[in-house]
């Protein structure tokens, strides 16, 4: 058991005021139930930094189908871990009870409530996606559900009940330093899921961090193995990227890492023209506090094919035509 760090209200910046208020009723109410409950991940690490978070993502010790008795607001998804998507209105607080990462050779949970893992979801950009075939992600403590997840800054919890800040794994004196560290050994990290590599240069671009040295030789070593992953998650990922406000940046660096050779070659070639495009569209997106609906996903694929000429020309006339 590793003793974490816990730092009290009276020695942190994060105010209550600053959280989500539907985020914060989450919270409330699980903790006045009895459960244990941290805003967890990458909302802590951005309102440190002094940042807005786009989502406040929850952790607990309560179990999908508990979290739901609470709230009538509630549904669960997921197919192999169930997450509780508690909604209010357009807006929803993503709530997954604290897990554990096992070899995949360990029984599954017969409890279908207690699920096999599930990738994560749609807001939890900080945490393991259950990584392709390595492990099945079960309940577990903070403590495990903070080792599983992926780099040491999106693995601060918040926790409600004390307003302090509890940290595992060395993410305060790393956020403190604006280093991008790896939990556990990056190159088996790399190798169990390939996208980690993208978000570590992604999350290093986006809040002005630097890669851990170790971090970034094993991305050099790793490189190809990018072009390993599921298509669907790369473009989820590139998407995520074009509506940052930080894409010409963001896609300069992957370029430098190597990563884009991998998962983009043509736009490896285009620097200049692609950097054109991307210039464009951060200074668009500049306009507005949180990406506007304009930034539908067609305009941001065509931000990319445009530099590459394929957007405007004409097919090639048939034969005697």
């Amino acid at each position: 058991m590793v003793e974490p760090t816990i730092v009290p209200r009276a020695e942190h910046t994060l105010s209550r005021r600053d959280v989500d208020p539907d985020a914060l009723k989450v919270l409330y109410r699980l903790k006045d139930h009895g459960h244990t409950a941290y805003l967890v991940g990458g909302s802590v690490r951005d309102l440190l930094l002094g940042r807005r978070p786009k989502d406040f993502d929850v952790g607990t010790s309560a179990h999908p189908y508990e979290i739901k008795k609470l709230f009538r607001n509630c549904w669960i998804i997921g197919r192999r871990f169930r997450l509780a998507h508690v909604k209010f209105g357009a807006k929803t607080i993503e709530v997954a009870t604290f897990r554990r990462q096992v070899p995949e050779t360990a029984p599954a949970e017969g409890d279908p409530s207690a699920g096999a893992a599930a990738p994560a979801g749609p807001h939890d950009d900080h945490a393991d996606p259950a990584p392709p075939h390595h492990h099945h992600n079960t309940f577990g403590t903070p403590e495990e559900d903070a080792f599983r997840r992926d780099f040491t800054v999106n693995a601060l919890f918040y926790d409600i009940a004390t307003f302090s800040i509890i940290d595992y794994v060395g993410g305060l004196k790393d956020l403190e330093a604006r280093l991008v560290r790896s939990i556990g050994d990056p190159d088996v990290r790399f190798r169990e899921d390939p996208v980690r590599m993208l978000r570590a240069v992604v999350l290093a671009t986006r809040l002005g961090l630097t890669l851990d040295p170790a971090v970034a030789a094993s991305i050099r070593r790793n490189q190809a193995l990018i072009g390993t992953a599921a298509p669907a998650r790369l473009l989820e990922e590139c998407y995520k990227i074009l509506r940052s406000g930080a894409a010409e940046a963001t896609f300069a660096a992957l370029r430098e890492s190597g990563l884009l050779r991998h998962v983009a070659p043509e736009l490896h070639r285009a620097p200049a023209a692609l950097a054109d495009s991307l210039g464009a569209l951060d200074r668009y997106r500049a306009r507005f506090a949180a990406p506007p609906d304009t930034l539908t996903n067609s305009l941001l694929v065509g931000s990319l094919l445009a530099p590459l000429g394929l957007i405007g020309r004409r097919p090639p006339r048939a034969a005697g035509g």
